[in-house]
């Protein structure tokens, strides 16, 4: 079950302009979240104070989107460091999921959204080192909530499927979603669904221990790999976040949204030949959930 995105982004290149003489040309940002995946990665030099971003022809980063305003914000350095200023735009600008009042300061690894995209901030003399490493994490990390990719989730499925084999342990697997998530985005705003992501993979990640693995498997779909656990323990893990989600607060620009997930759990079996069957037999389940009422686990 993916989220509709129904505005898309588009980057254009940074104007490329004669460095000043103050500023380092090895800052720059890296997009590392958008809803069109071809600029994922794409890296601006900031070579050019101030560099402005929004919808307008005259900004030297054009994003383009509803929630992205036509001056929305710029960068600017002052004695050496950079700051984020936001121009007084409709939707704000946020620094690590926090929106900023007027201005901050940007520190290496900070990561700014601008309406649908976020862009990390990548300083220092050893930044050119910094973004092949970041280039990487893409391959591994979502972007939006900073927890496992569904690449990553398959690598580690595979090990744990022949570990389990091998010495014939149990693997249970926990599939959920978001329900009526595409409501959540019609009544309160793409970016408002962006932040229920975020602080969903944040509180569940809060419960996951060290040898298991919490991956965005999609859109507003997620995927639990329970490495020697029982599916009676899988399925006790599992209603606890149930519980944790729906009784947690969810508030977005002062408006509370209310969140509940459905879950579906699987034990590794003799008939699963391949990863993608132990998947299947969860999101099965999953269905079962919903159909049954949604805000509920099904074993």
């Amino acid at each position: 079950m993916t989220a509709d995105y129904d505005e898309k982004t588009r980057v254009t290149q940074v104007q490329q302009q004669a460095p000043a003489d103050d500023s380092p040309s090895n800052d720059c940002l890296v997009v590392i979240y958008t809803a069109e995946p071809g600029l994922l990665g794409k890296r601006f030099v900031l070579d050019k104070s101030p560099t402005r971003v929004g919808r307008g022809a005259d900004s030297q980063i054009v994003l383009e989107g509803d929630s992205v305003s036509r001056r929305h914000a710029h960068f600017e350095r002052r004695a050496g460091a950079w700051y984020v200023v936001d121009d007084g735009s409709t939707n704000g600008t946020y620094v690590n999921e926090e929106q900023i009042a007027r201005e901050q300061l940007l520190v290496n690894g900070d990561r700014i959204k601008i309406g649908p995209s976020i862009l990390k901030f990548l300083s220092g003399a050893d930044a050119e080192a910094k973004y092949h490493e970041e280039i990487y994490r893409m391959t591994i990390v979502d972007g939006l909530t900073q927890i496992h990719n569904k690449r990553a989730l398959f690598e580690a499925l595979e090990k744990e499927l022949m570990r389990a084999r091998r010495y014939e342990r149990d693997l249970s697997l926990l599939m959920f979603d978001i329900d009526f998530f595409k409501r959540i985005n019609d009544q309160y705003g793409h970016l408002a669904g962006d932040h229920v992501l975020r602080e969903l993979a944040r509180i569940v990640s809060e419960r996951i221990r060290r040898e298991e693995v919490f991956a965005r498997y999609g859109g507003e779909e997620f995927v639990i790999l329970l490495p020697e656990t029982p599916l009676p323990g899988a399925a006790a893990l599992a209603e606890s976040l149930r519980a944790r989600v729906a009784n947690h607060s969810f508030v977005f620009q002062g408006e509370r949204i209310p969140v509940t997930v459905s879950i579906g759990t699987a034990l590794l079996g003799e008939n699963d030949k391949v990863a993608a069957d132990l998947i299947q037999r969860a999101d099965e389940k999953l269905y079962e959930a919903k159909r049954g009422g949604r805000n509920r686990v099904c074993s």
